[in-house]
């Protein structure tokens, strides 16, 4: 059809006027491609779920109710940084500014026991959800970078 405009993604045909493309599916590249924001969602939840139950001093870390659980709006926020750090849609930066984790952390003592807590809860929500394999392993490390990263107190000495 001359003249028409006919737009179609991810494998398909794309015309545009008399040009016409055949366009390749990219395969998914980030974590958040590979989980999709439900499973992401789903990890923040459960993230939140475990940090209430197992790990109370963790969760005072956070703005917690009169149970001493991390209130809805702290556990929405982590959910928005999580997906836009994990490479989806701008969803944290354009509400809370750049995460500037070391600066929004520096206030909170966290020491080596409070890095592992906040690993334990972060590896059993990845359990929960099922994410396995490669994903898991190049998560795994991310998350075991950041945390390490935030530690802002030295290690104990044994004894």
């Amino acid at each position: 059809m001359p003249g028409a405009r006919v737009e179609r993604f991810a494998g398909t045909v794309r015309r545009v006027g008399c040009a016409t493309k055949v366009m390749s599916e990219a395969p998914p590249t980030t974590p958040f491609d590979l989980l999709g924001e439900e499973a992401v969602r789903r990890i923040a939840t459960r993230f939140y779920d475990h940090m209430d139950d197992r790990e109370p001093a963790l969760a005072r870390l956070h703005t917690v109710d009169e149970h001493g659980h991390v209130t809805p709006e702290a556990r929405e926020r982590f959910t928005l940084f999580l997906m836009e750090w994990l490479g989806g849609p701008p969803v944290y930066s354009p509400v809370h500014g750049h995460p500037r984790l070391r600066m929004r952390h520096a206030e909170l003592a966290i020491d080596g026991a409070l890095r592992d807590a906040w690993l334990r809860c972060m590896e059993s929500a990845l359990d929960d959800v099922g994410v396995a394999g490669p994903l898991r392993a190049r998560l795994d490390e991310r998350f075991g970078e950041v945390a390490e990263n935030l530690r802002n107190l030295p290690a104990r000495e044994p004894g």
